[in-house]
């Protein structure tokens, strides 16, 4: 008989970096909690905003990050007025890509209400083909390696 039992929520002591993203009214659906598609732009947005604040940011040059996956589980409800903290690590990193382990707290909760996984490739501008990760991304990578 398969295990249908779902795996417990994540603790804040699971993820390495944080990034704080308030609700707006908009991310809520009409049952009165985050939409999903809000969810992934949270994701979105603190990958995006963790690697600007460790100056990866995609800017004209030779390289850039595509999003190639992204999945979630969700735990527990959230909704405007949440404040929401974003966690993250690297769970793989490989030649030219990265995987994300994300999560969702409520701001100052220990357990996540929702995790997920984002994945993002490192691509040359002009061929849109992979590429080896840069040095200093893969450092910063490094530094919140699971």
């Amino acid at each position: 008989m398969p295990d249908t039992s779902r795996p417990a929520p994540g603790r804040r002591e699971d993820y390495r970096a944080f990034v704080a993203v308030p609700t707006r009214w908009a991310d809520n659906d009409m049952y009165g909690h985050l939409n999903n598609a809000a969810t992934y732009s949270f994701f979105d947005t603190a990958v995006t905003s963790w690697l600007i604040g460790e100056g990866l940011t995609a800017h004209p040059g030779d390289s850039m990050f595509f999003v190639a996956e992204t999945g979630c589980r969700y735990h527990a409800e959230i909704g405007y007025p949440d404040r929401i903290e974003v966690g993250l690590r690297v769970d793989r990193l490989g030649t030219s890509s990265v995987s994300y382990g994300i999560a969702l707290f409520r701001e100052g909760e220990g357990t996540a209400a929702a995790e997920g996984i984002f994945v993002h490739v490192h691509v040359d501008r002009l061929t849109r083909r992979p590429a080896p990760l840069p040095g200093p991304a893969r450092q910063a990578m490094e530094g919140i390696l699971a």
